[in-house]
């Protein structure tokens, strides 16, 4: 039958499934002789462990922190901060961009002011931001926003643009619609700059949700990692860096599975 896999064809699948798992091995193996080099270097005296804490005292303040139950409450809000920020930041950076797609003059309109949005500094809006909007959760989530919503809106917009245009000619002449092209062609066109874009959301989220708690927050990652630097307990702002990783890790692998489920076909 025509379904049947010839040997070089699986040989050569095989041969892609070891070479990410020897990268995965690597990956590891890597991080955790750091910890282990880490460790020594505060046993040994060779590092002020009040600056740097270890790796021991950080697990030691997790595990204190997780019997206490304050370690789940301030991650879960930290979570739930950045989920929302992230969701909406992307959704409405591409409504945006769909819209600037549709007309040319509102994208001729906006490109200044899109570029000036961009090269400013979110961060140093994000007092101005809370102040608007006010200190609790919404402050934050729209800081996280504002972060993460200009470069999708700039991202999307230039995927949408650079679609092939003798496809969309061809469409127009057999009658298509506007929303048809788009749907058929350009967004299909535009899911790899999608997921592009997520992955790179991620991390501006953070940023958006750690200045915001910065700030204003009485929980969260980020108030923990306030209150570590004023009371100098370097372990606990160690051990939340730590966490901040391992869940950016997290949101990154779920974001590529997505692609890995959706892309196949452009792969």
């Amino acid at each position: 039958m025509y379904n049947k896999v010839s040997r070089e064809h699986i040989n050569y699948l095989n041969k892609l499934r070891r070479r990410k798992k020897i990268i995965l091995i690597t990956q590891v193996a890597i991080f955790v002789v750091g910890l282990i080099l880490w460790e020594l270097a505060a046993q040994l005296s060779l590092i002020d462990t009040f600056l740097t804490s270890s790796p021991s005292q950080i697990w030691s303040t997790f595990l204190r922190l997780a019997r206490e139950g304050n370690l789940f409450y301030h991650v879960g809000i930290s979570v739930f901060e950045n989920v929302v920020g992230f969701t909406a930041g992307t959704l409405l950076g591409v409504i945006i961009a769909i819209g600037l797609w549709w007309s040319d003059f509102a994208a001729k309109v906006a490109e200044p002011y899109l570029v000036v949005l961009n090269s400013l500094p979110k961060t140093a809006l994000a007092p101005i931001v809370i102040i608007w909007i006010g200190t609790g959760y919404d402050g934050i989530i729209v800081t996280a926003i504002t972060v993460s919503i200009v470069i999708t809106i700039m991202n999307m917009y230039n995927s949408f643009i650079s679609v092939d245009e003798d496809k969309i000619k061809l469409l127009k002449t057999f009658g298509a619609s506007k929303y048809q092209i788009f749907k058929k062609v350009v967004f299909p066109h535009s899911i790899p700059d999608m997921i592009s874009t997520l992955k790179v959301n991620i991390g501006l989220s953070w940023v958006g949700v750690i200045v915001g708690e910065f700030l204003v927050s009485r929980a969260g990652i980020g108030w923990l990692l306030v209150y570590g630097s004023q009371v100098f307990q370097f372990d606990l702002i160690m051990m939340g860096i730590f966490i901040l990783a391992i869940i950016s890790v997290a949101m990154y692998k779920i974001v590529s599975i997505i692609e890995n489920k959706f892309t196949k076909w452009n792969q």
